[in-house]
């Protein structure tokens, strides 16, 4: 992979930088918020290793900035010393794909970066998948074992941050503010949302993939298939 890295403690960028090239990667880096939004706005890489606190400008405006003003899909892995979910959330609703908070093992964040890259590929830069189910991201098409499924704008939404994070738990609260920011409707909005949506992707179908992590939030893999 193509890798940037932008990280202003300098053991620290020195160390991924060093790792990842052991590893075989091509690696660019910058010490700075503005030179990295520079060159993450400017170059082509696969995936992007973001500091939050940097100088010049911070991850997080730097994330929003490539998701909205350069439309870029390259998978973004942000690190942080912060580990509140309020952090996470805020890193999450900018356009992050991961989160990693500090100290951190190399090969994870690898690990990380790789999972997230496969899985955002498919067969092609703009689909994703997650077992038999897929999303086009241009044609907004979703299928399951070659079936079209038809969903509505807020579902869409809703699967696309499932998938982007599979199999990982997705918290309620990042949901709700993915679907609706700080304007969630009172009541069981997003439990109705899942409903239709789960009804949707798993009915008719012997696995279930949307799982309900009950006081938690809702997670999208691969689980055993139903007893018959």
């Amino acid at each position: 992979m193509k890798i940037l890295v932008i990280e202003d403690n300098r053991d620290i960028h020195d160390n991924l930088v060093e790792f990842l090239q052991l590893k075989g990667h091509q690696v660019e880096s910058a010490l700075d918020g503005l030179s990295g939004l520079h060159l993450a706005a400017t170059k082509a890489f696969d995936a992007i290793i973001l500091d939050i606190m940097l100088p010049g400008i911070d991850g997080n405006r730097i994330c929003h900035s490539l998701r909205q003003h350069s439309r870029s899909d390259v998978t973004i892995l942000m690190l942080s010393a912060r580990d509140t979910l309020e952090d996470r959330l805020v890193g999450f609703s900018a356009g992050a794909d991961d989160y990693v908070t500090k100290p951190f093992a190399m090969a994870e964040v690898l690990a990380r970066l790789e999972a997230i890259t496969a899985r955002r590929q498919g067969t092609g830069n703009r689909v994703l998948s997650v077992a038999d189910l897929t999303y086009d991201l241009d044609t907004l098409e979703v299928s399951r074992a070659n079936a079209v499924l038809k969903l509505n704008p807020t579902h869409l939404k809703l699967l696309e941050l499932l998938m982007r994070r599979s199999p990982h738990l997705v918290p309620r609260k990042e949901l709700e503010l993915a679907l609706w920011g700080n304007d969630t409707p009172k009541g069981g909005s997003l439990r109705s949302n899942i409903h239709i949506l789960r009804r949707t992707l798993d009915g008719g179908f012997d696995t279930e993939l949307l799982q309900t992590v009950h006081g938690l939030g809702y997670k999208l893999c691969a689980a055993p298939a139903r007893a018959s």
